[in-house]
């Protein structure tokens, strides 16, 4: 029974292009969902806007990354896939949940503290209440799952408190999402700064999907390691090489034993060039098919259009349920 299945959602902004580690740590991972649960999958374009962005390339890399999605081999049929700022019962649903935060909370959120820093200049109240929109992403589709990296349990916590305040006082409204790590996802690091985790914001050291393969090979050419040219897994002391170890085992399926054998004598010259031609060859189909997408907007729009509607159906319920409880009117 299909509407048996556990629930999960899951959104990446569209605020920069998609990089090999979105897609060894997360988007690989949800291609094996697909089968196991109802997946809903938003490109969270509303969220993307709390840091200025350029509107011409939002709408570009909104498409780009459905198209990415698909590529990647997320079906549409056994998804539903969907831009964010399409299903305005996200921001309806916001406001309501906004009324039942509490200030302090949302202050002590790390990720607002540290955006902060980075955007100075532009301190904005969105910024300080993204974690409410993200908490009426996950409760709009009666969310299971959760799938994120360490980094964003905050944000499945704090959406918890929210909705079990909310059932608390109006009874039982909300599923209670549980964080969710799937089983198979490397976390990569940047190439340039292996210590930090590969980021579309540090273009030196992240490959993106789209990349062309000589920029992809260049990057890994260029990539950190470190003066004892010898391949062997110590994240702790070795961090560039380890890292790379774990991309070349996750592009090609090789064990970490095995990558040691294979280099074993040899230098970092010809390692780092094998881990970039695997890498090169891992997301040549992506982009060729990426492209082949891009090429049919009639279709790419057919997809977010029918996802738009499938997520409106489940997230309509959801917010009916809700106002009527606070006491609106019904429309």
């Amino acid at each position: 029974m299909e509407n048996q299945k556990k629930r999960i959602f899951s959104g990446i902004q569209p605020s920069g292009e998609l990089t090999l580690g979105s897609y060894m740590g997360a988007i690989k991972s949800w291609v094996n969902l697909q089968d196991q649960y109802e997946c809903v999958y938003c490109i969270v374009d509303m969220h993307a806007i709390t840091v200025r962005q350029v509107p011409a390339d939002l709408r570009r890399r909104a498409l780009e990354q459905l198209a990415q999605y698909i590529a990647c081999g997320l079906d549409p049929e056994k998804n539903i896939m969907f831009i964010q700022s399409h299903v305005p019962q996200h921001a309806e649903l916001s406001w309501v949940l906004s009324c039942y935060t509490q200030f302090g909370e949302l202050s002590r959120m790390t990720q607002f503290k540290q955006k902060s820093q980075q955007h100075a200049d532009n301190i904005t109240a969105g910024l300080f209440t993204y974690p409410v929109l993200m908490a009426a992403d996950i409760l709009l589709y009666q969310t299971d799952l959760v799938p994120v990296g360490a980094d964003q349990k905050q944000h499945v916590e704090i959406c918890r408190d929210i909705a079990q305040r909310f059932n608390g006082v109006y009874s039982e409204t909300f599923t209670l999402p549980e964080p969710f790590i799937p089983k198979m996802g490397a976390r990569v690091m940047s190439l340039a700064s292996p210590e930090n985790k590969m980021s579309k914001s540090d273009p030196g050291g992240c490959v993106y999907l789209l990349e062309k393969p000589e920029d992809i090979l260049r990057k890994f050419k260029k990539a950190v390691t470190d003066s004892e040219a010898a391949v062997r897994f110590d994240p702790a002391g070795k961090p560039g090489v380890s890292n790379l170890m774990q991309i070349y085992a996750a592009a090609t399926g090789k064990s970490l034993e095995d990558i040691e054998a294979e280099f074993d004598g040899q230098g970092y010259g010809i390692f780092k060039e094998t881990v970039g031609e695997a890498v090169v060859e891992l997301l040549r189909p992506f982009r060729e098919e990426t492209q082949r997408l891009l090429a049919d907007k009639a279709y790419l729009e057919g997809v977010y259009r029918q996802g738009a509607e499938r997520a409106s159906r489940i997230a309509g319920r959801t917010l009916s349920k809700v106002y009527k409880k606070v006491g609106f009117l019904p429309r």
